[in-house]
């Protein structure tokens, strides 16, 4: 998916493509997440489905849940649901983030390959 080291840099309408292509990879992580979220508080938890939604976004955005589980299906619900959200936004903020840092190192790269070039014929 990205280019070696050997090709030129990706011409800048191409990074925005690559660019949309990663948050819109990121965005559908946390949409599923987000779902799994949803039917997990419906389901273990016994909530209505706009409470399911209300504590999957609040635990999916690191605030914690609203609603205090009373069965022990729903605790450990909530618990691994924690536990996943925190990974989950790693991965996600990875995502958004590897297009930016291979071109900033494609770019070291490139500068470091002209660097030697230019040394080895002067």
């Amino acid at each position: 998916m990205f280019e070696h080291r050997s090709q030129p840099l990706l011409p800048a309408q191409g990074f925005l493509r690559r660019v949309l292509l990663y948050v819109g990879l990121s965005t559908a992580m946390i949409a599923a997440a987000l779902g799994v979220g949803v039917v997990g508080y419906r389901w273990f938890g016994g909530l209505d489905w706009i409470d399911a939604l209300v504590n999957a976004s609040m635990i999916l955005g690191g605030m914690g849940p609203v609603d205090r589980m009373t069965t022990h299906a729903g605790k450990l619900f909530t618990s691994f649901y924690a536990l996943f959200s925190g990974l989950l936004f790693i991965g996600a903020a990875s995502v958004v983030l590897a297009p930016f840092v291979h071109r900033v190192l494609h770019r070291l790269h490139l500068d470091e390959d002209e660097d030697e070039g230019a040394t080895s014929s002067g």
